[in-house]
Formats: structure tokens, sequence, C-alpha cells
């Protein structure tokens, strides 16, 4: 499936905005909420079975945050960083827009 150049841009501002973890650890990051302005914009879920389908027709059942090349937990872990949200930790039966499958 092709990556319009919308969503290519999208996601390119949100890597590219991101920052290099400083000292704080990543299990000292904050989680993500669904009412962040980037949430919002994207579809955050903190359960993909709860996104709504009719706004987001990317989604397919099974992808998750878990499964999304973006995606910075360790297997079997809840949560994990994700550069999209400036590696604020996202659930990892969580979903969004910038879903990208892992290779």
């Amino acid at each position: 499936m092709p990556v319009s150049r919308r969503r290519f841009m999208i996601i390119a501002a949100s890597v590219a905005s991101t920052t290099v973890l400083s000292t704080e650890s990543r299990a000292d990051a904050p989680v993500l909420s669904e009412s962040d302005p980037t949430a919002k914009a994207l579809g955050y879920k903190e359960d993909a079975t709860k996104v709504d389908k009719s706004k987001f027709a990317r989604y397919q059942a099974g992808q998750t945050c878990a499964n999304c090349q973006l995606y910075g937990g360790k297997p079997g872990s809840t949560t994990g960083p994700c550069p999209t949200y400036g590696n604020k930790l996202v659930y990892a039966k969580g979903w969004c827009n910038a879903y990208v499958k892992k290779a």
C-alpha cells in the first residue's frame, strides 16, 4: 500500500521533531494521553479495538503499537516509547494513524 505524501510528511515531521532521550530513563517518560493534541490528530487510541473505523479507514484488525515499526518497547511489555510522540510511552495494544507495519 503506497504511503500518501501527506501521511509521509506527518510521519517525517513527527520523527524529525523528536529529540534523543536525555538522562531520564524510558521508564520515567510520561504515558501518552488520548487527549494530547498530536495523539488526537493521529487518532491514537490506548486500545486498538476502539479505533473509529469510519474516521480511520487505514486501521485493520490486528494492527497495534506493539507490531508497529515505530514502537520502541520490548516484546511483551505493556508500554514503550514512540518517536512520533516525542518518545512518550504508548500502550502496546494501542494504535494511531502513523502505524507502519514492522518489517
